[in-house]
């Protein structure tokens, strides 16, 4: 796949990795047209007079520059969760952002009515190794709130020493009280692809976020894989569950090594597509030749920290039925920002268009649905009021864009299903009363790491891995070609 370096935008996400805002680029050119329209000059002297007033009356003085900054993060902050402006520093973090190595925790976050969201924690960081979680909300950091700080701020906080240790302080669904947890910072070296051999002939690769190499890194690691195996695999299982997102060529060119132009029999090949104002916006990435795994039965695994880029390749590979798609609704970003740079080593990013999967579906604060949702123990339902009745999703951030074409079997998995009344949603166990810590644990959530666990305690321990596992072998024992027989969805109880 030919990739366009030399244009840079930022896909689905504003995400502050570990310390730092974090943009990843992808081939959307920000050519913006020159329309001149008439200046609104009562707004502007209503503009011009508030700045006197401060610059007159506020309690200390203040610069111009931090008067214009504050006034253009406000612009932006006020129009999606998404856009944003950059400082000289932190648009120098954007363009270092794309290697795969930086310094801090190790977490997709994102500021949410003055406190940090957790979208999810990156394999094998001091984050994941803490403990934190997607969804978790972040209050305090240290002996400091989070409430009464900026975004900015907060990251500077979160900046620190390789070594040095921050306790956080986090509101977590279903947990009665804040949680304190301690995290030891370092500097971030995401692998992002990992394969393992599970039993019978079956593969499991896990992508953790993408990167510009993740696409070659994903089809040398298959190459070894079916080698050290004997040239074949039944299959495999494709663990996309807390990936962030990323580079959008990446994206495209993972879902494309399993797709096969020559075998698909609609939607004009596409992988992706995206519609904005701007002429750079008009992409559509279409699929290539060849299938790397020559047609062999996939499952997808997906969950609510599964954004971005994540969603585009789940949700080709969904569509072209060539991959059962398994797990939780994942976060449901289908925007694109462009990024603009601006004088002085200045620049914004500015959500600029929408994607779609190759059917026509919008992503954007819907996500992908399962074909078979699969989850973990039951969450208890949250009392009104309850501090823990917290935000999972892009549709519950403020001033986010809507689904402009969602239909009813499309909405949010929460929206169509009462957990309390329709026991097929759940995933738990017969008798709850006699589970034990033991079984709680090989039910937990856990997503593989660099510790490298053998493929009986990955099973072991996660059990949508389990599952999925079993899915993928009732495909080859029936000989279910997704590609030509759509999987329904269905619920696993």
């Amino acid at each position: 796949m030919q990739s366009r370096p030399e244009k840079m935008m930022t896909l689905l996400k504003a995400s502050l990795i570990g310390s730092a805002l974090i943009l990843m680029p992808v081939t959307v050119s920000a050519e913006a047209s020159s329309k001149e329209e008439k200046l609104p000059i009562a707004d502007l002297q209503r503009f011009t007079k508030v700045i006197e007033y401060i610059k007159e009356y506020y309690v200390k003085p203040v610069s111009d520059e931090v008067l214009f900054e504050n006034a253009m993060r406000g612009m932006l902050a006020g129009l999606d969760p998404h856009s944003s402006y950059f400082s000289m520093d932190e648009f120098s973090d954007l363009k270092a952002s794309t290697s795969g190595k930086f310094g801090g925790l190790g977490v997709e976050v994102m500021p949410e009515e003055g406190f940090i969201r957790v979208i999810s924690p990156i394999d094998d960081t001091p984050a994941q190794r803490a403990g934190i979680q997607s969804g978790d909300l972040i209050i305090k950091l240290d002996d400091t709130a989070v409430k009464g700080l900026t975004a900015q701020e907060a990251i500077e906080k979160m900046r620190g020493e390789k070594g040095s240790k921050i306790v956080l302080t986090i509101l977590r669904q279903g947990e009665n009280k804040p949680l304190v947890i301690t995290v030891i910072r370092d500097t971030i070296n995401v692998q992002s692809v990992r394969t393992k051999m599970l039993d019978d002939n079956f593969g499991y690769v896990r992508v953790s976020q993408f990167q510009s190499n993740s696409g070659d890194e994903l089809t040398r690691s298959l190459q070894a894989l079916k080698k050290n195996n004997g040239g074949k695999l039944k299959g495999i299982i494709l663990d996309l569950r807390n990936n962030p997102g990323g580079v959008l060529d990446t994206a495209v060119q993972i879902a494309d090594t399993f797709l096969d132009r020559d075998k698909l029999k609609q939607y004009d090949n596409v992988i992706v597509y995206a519609k904005g104002r701007i002429p750079g916006s008009q992409i559509k990435e279409k699929a290539h030749a060849g299938d790397l795994l020559n047609g062999a039965p996939m499952v997808v695994l997906v969950n609510r920290g599964s954004a971005s880029a994540a969603e585009i390749v789940a949700g080709a590979l969904q569509d072209y039925h060539r991959a059962v798609i398994v797990g939780d609704q994942t976060w449901g970003k289908g925007t694109v920002q462009t990024v603009l740079p601006l004088k002085d080593n200045r620049g914004l990013k500015l959500t600029t268009a929408l994607y779609y999967t190759p059917a026509g579906r919008s992503i954007q604060a819907t996500g992908i649905v399962p074909d078979i949702l699969v989850q973990n123990l039951k969450i208890p339902a949250p009392e009104k009021n309850d501090l823990n009745a917290l935000l999972f999703r892009e549709a519950d951030l403020q001033r986010h864009l809507e689904n402009g074409n969602a239909k009813d079997d499309e909405k949010s998995i929460d929206q169509k299903i009462d957990q309390k009344t329709d026991p097929k949603i759940k995933v738990e166990s017969k008798d709850k009363n006699k589970e034990t810590n033991k079984d709680k644990e090989k039910l937990s959530e856990k997503t593989p790491s660099s510790k490298e666990p053998s493929a009986t305690d990955l099973l072991y321990t996660d059990y949508q891995l389990h599952e999925a596992l079993n899915i993928l072998k009732g495909l080859t024992l029936t000989n279910a070609n997704p590609v030509k027989d759509q999987v329904k969805a269905t619920e696993i109880s």
